[in-house]
């Protein structure tokens, strides 16, 4: 039995926004082919994560030196403990996100400050980083309206590659692009990319 936690970066319903249909694709496809498997779905915009800020680099940097915090900082540092404790329990994660402005939605790039943590995700050596979780299965699923330039995108790239500096090696990602760019193809091109969403999950 897997421990898998779904984390959605898009409030907005699911008949208004192709991120999150194409999430709940996977999700549905997922618990069909996997009933035995824990299942945490976490909607990062009902949580209203704190920015990373000066009480928290001040925490976490303190409480992994077994410094003392002010009351400020331990509440900042728990709050990203928590959620780096969530995403290091599971052994599958799955990211459904939107492309807003070029890139994904502030609350993921939050939520990602919390799992950047050296000595937990990450460590440094004299060559470089070296990821700490290679055994994490990741998907990856977003939705954008218009075709990226692949040499200039910057969601999926980043999240891809944060996953990397964390060691991850198995990497999933669908994306559905386009269908607001070719309007007369949109229903084909979401229709497609679901599918191709549901059939991954039972894979995954």
């Amino acid at each position: 039995m897997s421990n898998v936690l779904f984390i959605q970066a898009n409030n907005r319903p699911k008949e208004q926004a192709v991120s999150v249909k194409l999430l709940h694709t996977f999700i549905d496809s997922y618990k069909k082919s996997n009933p035995e498997d824990q299942i945490t779905q976490l909607d990062l915009h009902a949580e209203q994560l704190p920015y990373l800020d000066a009480n928290m680099i001040n925490g976490l940097f303190k409480s992994s030196r077994g410094l003392e915090m002010s009351p400020e900082e331990q509440k900042a540092a728990s709050t990203a403990n928590h959620y780096l404790d969530q995403f290091l329990s599971a052994d599958k994660i799955v990211f459904g996100f939107p492309v807003w402005n070029i890139t994904f939605p502030a609350v993921l790039h939050t939520y990602l400050d919390y799992l950047n943590q050296a000595g937990k995700t990450f460590r440094y050596t004299p060559s470089g980083p070296v990821g700490l979780i290679p055994e994490k299965k990741v998907a990856l699923l977003s939705a954008r309206g218009g075709v990226a330039d692949p040499n200039s995108e910057m969601a999926v790239s980043l999240l891809t590659r944060t996953m990397q500096l964390f060691g991850v090696e198995e990497i999933t990602t669908i994306v559905i692009e386009g269908h607001h760019q070719f309007p007369d193809k949109s229903e084909q091109i979401i229709e497609e990319g679901l599918l191709q969403a549901s059939k991954a999950a039972v894979s995954f």
